[in-house]
């Protein structure tokens, strides 16, 4: 199973920032999106980097009091991990592992075309799990 199947079964659109926004507008597409991660991209659609909950956390601590002021490229995680659409997903969940992050963008041929969580992979991974546990039990047992 590849990250494309993922992103083929994700019902969300890709949603982004740029890095001249601000703090609080990237806090408002979290909570109008129910999401936890942005990635920042720049007037070209180059990735250049990804706003994390975890950015929040570290900002707000630092500088309470003008962290929601501050411009997203001040605050950001430049050049994140990413993977591809066409990486395995077991690979990719594991480079999620041993790097600590909750989400990776997908960057195919220099260009940003979505965003995987921990969660999605998961997911994916279960069901594909139960679609072949199916399989199994239909081959052993017959239809039903």
């Amino acid at each position: 199973m590849r990250v494309n199947n993922v992103l083929g079964a994700k019902e969300r659109r890709l949603i982004s920032i740029a890095p001249e926004a601000s703090v609080k507008e990237a806090l408002a597409l979290f909570v109008e999106h129910n999401i936890g991660s942005l990635p920042v991209v720049d007037a070209s659609g180059k990735l250049v980097g990804i706003f994390t909950e975890r950015d929040v956390i570290f900002g707000d601590h630092r500088d309470p009091e003008q962290f929601h002021h501050q411009l997203i490229k001040e605050v950001m995680t430049p050049d994140p991990f990413t993977c591809s659409s066409n990486d395995a997903v077991h690979e990719v969940v594991g480079k999620m592992s041993r790097n600590r992050v909750g989400q990776l963008p997908v960057v195919d041929e220099g260009k940003l075309v979505g965003l995987v969580s921990v969660g999605d992979l998961i997911m994916a991974l279960y069901n594909h799990a139960e679609a072949a546990n199916e399989q199994l039990a239909a081959f052993l047992y017959g239809p039903g």
